[in-house]
């Protein structure tokens, strides 16, 4: 479904705890999440850390979102 959706000129984030999975589907912004059960937090974490890991997730993936990529392409950071 991602790609039918970029093909529309819709740009996509796919937020993965799979990195190989998403290449093989041939997403083209991804970017790493946490773990399987929780992709995006960590429940080891206190209240305000889960938060500012959360917030750094989403602000990744916006800036993905902005980003022009020829392929695939990985925000690590």
């Amino acid at each position: 479904m991602v790609k039918e959706i970029e093909r529309a000129g819709i740009p996509v984030v796919h937020l993965a705890t799979i990195i190989p999975i998403s290449l093989t589907i041939g997403a083209n912004r991804i970017v790493p999440a946490v773990s399987i059960p929780h992709p995006l937090g960590n429940p080891k974490l206190s209240y305000k850390e889960s938060k500012e890991l959360r917030k750094e997730l989403v602000g990744r993936a916006f800036k993905a979102l902005q980003t022009e990529v020829d392929g695939q392409t990985v925000f690590e950071n």
